[in-house]
């Protein structure tokens, strides 16, 4: 890990519930869905997954930090 980067400190903050989203999931990392995408908060109800957080803009996420 040349970034000494690790899940339990890192979140995936994505704009698609189809890409950004799943591969957060994936990688066992928490997850943020920003919806200033292609992503709606009415299709989140369409995917099988779910983010551990749904945020307005990436503005909010930043306070988290």
């Amino acid at each position: 890990n040349r970034i000494e980067a690790h899940s339990e400190s890192t979140v995936m903050v994505g704009d698609r519930m189809d890409t950004d989203v799943v591969a957060g999931i994936e990688a066992g990392l928490e997850t943020i869905l920003v919806l200033t995408g292609s992503t709606t908060i009415d299709d989140v109800e369409r995917y099988p997954f779910r983010p551990s957080r749904v945020l307005p803009s990436i503005a909010e996420a930043i306070e988290l930090v």
